[in-house]
């Protein structure tokens, strides 16, 4: 399980770095409402993947993760729509949240089989 755990936290961690990259060149008007938000959002995340490592509350923190990942997927998408996000660069982050998301179902799903 710890490898489960280190994977998705390896995988945020560079999905993050990449979200900041993008949301870094949107215009100037929309980075306090759309960029601001989809930055904090990504880093919520990787604080609740902390506390879920750390903490013995674990479903808890990554039920707040997954609920990040879709609040995340509507502000990326509605950014795209807007056209602050070119559609390759939405399409990568979308499959990378997706990704994440499926491996913080795996972890949820291993912690309910115990």
């Amino acid at each position: 399980m710890a490898s489960v755990e280190l994977s998705l936290f390896v995988h945020w961690e560079k999905t993050l770095k990449d979200i900041l990259l993008r949301t870094e060149k949107f215009p100037k008007r929309v980075r306090f409402t759309f960029s601001s938000r989809i930055d904090n959002l990504a880093l919520d995340i990787l604080e609740k993947l902390v506390e879920a490592r750390y903490t013995k509350d674990k479903t808890a923190a990554l039920s707040q993760a997954n609920l990040s990942f879709e609040k995340l997927r509507v502000l990326l998408r509605i950014s795209h729509e807007e056209r602050h996000l070119d559609h390759k660069g939405f399409e990568h982050v979308i499959r990378n949240i997706d990704e994440a998301g499926r491996m913080v179902g795996g972890w949820i799903r291993s912690r309910e089989a115990r």
